[in-house]
């Protein structure tokens, strides 16, 4: 016989987990006096979108289900934010999360909240665990839908009696649920009709998505297009599932994407999008997205077919298989004039910044960590601009090394995201790229580094505002910038001294001290590439705040509502 609470941490261990993000509380106690005795790395967070994150990044990061475990009531809620960032993103986690006893529930209890249904919306699949008996299979099954077909969060809520009571319940062997037998192998008619399109097409593209990192298809993709000769532009989720480096390779496409994926997308005659969903910031306007051209989707969540963007030739099936099929049908073509023009693209519009610029500009330190790593970190985001410039001007040549929060765009994600990410690389640098906006909405989580000695280098790119809102507000709302000032240099200036040193509000490199890290200042750029070498020599958390010029934008940029031939190079 063992207690509900036993079974939920004798099957997180039977699905592989060794790590474990999370938060006690009142309805989780008995499941966190198991995790006492349990064989797992836990990781005590100050926040539970702090677990949720963590699992998060330790997911994107390895491939395998994240774990977190959160109380019930606020603990729950506190989690949404990181459930959706996961679902949107199609990221495998399972987050265990308490609730008040079976007779409170509907009764307004203390930390009572609708788990479930405040949740349905924002996971794969979520549960309410009526008896004790099913917790063995139920947490099982959880791990499977978290992995299988398109990836996602699962959550299981489990009251406080279910925990408490006792079962025989065992389960082994395999989770055998309608509605999870995706398929894999592709229809063989769809694939030839796709690779007779390829090796008919003059001016053909490829567009890689997060499906090609969660299918582990990276290898199969670049194959394909090597023997194909066809170029690849990849989505912000699919960055580094095509080495930057490569000739074919046309980076990052649609808003803030480069001058040659939007070029080549708008003129190409085939688009392939290989477990890419057809995001609206990579569309820019719809009816006017690769109008020229037959639109081929590659992807292993059939709902995902013609979602947004109509396709002509669907081919539904796991990327990797998918893929190895299309290699052998391949033949091959003379596309030296096609791909002439998407080098000139390339060569005559590369991401740019103004390099005479005295003040230290962001993308500017984004190179030098791409310098200082060799492109051999892992690179986790916060959302802003500073993401943008993170995909800009570090090269990425390996799946799993670009970590950042996509479809939801959710701030506050890359700290604790890099938590899980080091926990699960231990010998890899891992690099946080934050504004000095989103750093502050998980800050109190670099503690958790400091306890467990993870070396994560956290780089704060300061420009005194909410960038990306400012730079929309420069140029599509009249210059009238409401709410995004967060600089206080010349809050307390006293207009009779004449020089005063800023006053920093934040101080993030008190801030950083105060919890045990390590925190820089940068202010020029010759003293970037030092910083950074100092920053992973000391193997410990460290804070570099770079002190970088206000009013700099992210370009090109597409409008909204515009289509990709419609960017901006600048606001002139």
């Amino acid at each position: 016989m063992r207690t509900g609470a036993k079974c939920v941490v004798d099957a997180i261990r039977d699905a592989g987990v060794k790590t474990v993000f999370g938060l006690p509380g009142g309805t989780v106690l008995d499941i966190f006096a198991e995790l006492y005795h349990a064989p797992f790395e836990f990781f005590l967070v100050r926040h539970e979108q702090g677990a949720t994150h963590m699992a998060d990044g330790y997911a994107r990061a390895t491939g395998k289900p994240g774990c977190c475990i959160v109380t019930s009531g606020p603990g729950a809620t506190n989690a949404v934010t990181g459930l959706a960032t996961a679902n949107m993103d199609g990221i495998p986690m399972v987050c265990i999360s308490g609730q008040v006893p079976s007779s409170m529930i509907g009764n307004d209890a203390f930390q009572e909240a609708d788990t479930v249904g405040i949740t349905r919306a924002v996971t794969k699949h979520n549960y309410l665990v009526r008896r004790t008996d099913d917790i063995p299979a139920i947490i099982a099954e959880a791990f499977q839908i978290a992995k299988s077909g398109r990836p996602g969060p699962v959550l299981v809520d489990i009251p406080k009696d279910v925990q408490r009571g006792k079962t025989e319940a065992t389960f082994s062997g395999t989770v055998n649920r309608r509605g999870m037998k995706p398929i894999y192998e592709g229809q063989p008619r769809q694939i030839a009709k796709l690779a007779k399109a390829m090796n008919s097409a003059r001016k053909p593209v490829i567009l890689a998505g997060g499906g090609v990192i969660a299918g582990g298809a990276s290898a199969e993709l670049t194959a394909l297009a090597r023997k194909a000769k066809i170029p690849v532009t990849t989505t912000l989720m699919g960055i580094g599932g095509f080495p930057d480096t490569d000739p074919l390779a046309l980076r990052m496409p649609g808003m803030h994407g480069s001058v040659a994926a939007n070029s080549a997308i708008s003129e190409c005659d085939l688009i392939i999008s290989v477990g890419a969903r057809f995001d609206d910031r990579v569309t820019g306007k719809i009816s006017e997205f690769a109008p020229h051209a037959i639109k081929a989707h590659i992807d292993i969540d059939p709902s995902a077919i013609s979602k947004s963007v109509v396709v002509d030739l669907p081919v539904i099936g796991h990327v990797k298989p998918v893929l190895r099929e299309l290699i052998k049908l391949i033949e091959p073509a003379d596309r030296r004039e096609w791909l002439a023009r998407c080098r000139k693209w390339c060569t005559e519009s590369p991401f740019a910044y103004d390099a005479k610029e005295t003040q230290l500009l962001p993308q500017f330190v984004i190179e030098k960590i791409s310098e200082v790593t060799r492109g051999d970190a892992i690179i986790v985001t916060d959302v802003g601009q500073h993401q943008m410039w993170a995909a800009h001007f570090y090269q990425y040549t390996k799946p799993r090394t670009f970590i950042s929060s996509g479809g939801l765009g959710t701030m506050g994600f890359g700290l604790p995201a890099a938590i899980g990410a080091q926990a699960a690389c231990r010998n890899r640098n891992v690099v946080t790229i934050a504004g000095d906006g989103s750093i502050q909405m998980n800050f109190q989580e670099l503690v958790v580094a400091v306890e467990h000695d993870l070396p994560i280098t956290v780089v704060i790119l300061n420009n005194g505002y909410l960038g990306m809102v400012r730079q929309w507000q420069e140029m599509f709302y009249r210059k009238e910038y409401s709410a995004v000032r967060l600089a206080q240099n010349d809050r307390a200036r006293n207009e009779k001294i004449a020089e005063r040193p800023p006053a920093y509000l934040p101080d993030f490199v008190k801030l950083a001290e105060a919890h045990g890290a390590v925190g820089m200042r940068v202010t020029r750029k010759n003293e970037v590439t030092s910083a950074l070498r100092k920053s992973f020599a000391i193997r410990r958390p460290v804070v570099v705040e770079c002190i970088v010029k206000p009013d700099e934008n992210v370009y090109p940029m597409v409008p909204p509502g515009a289509s990709l031939t419609e960017m901006l190079q600048s606001i002139a």
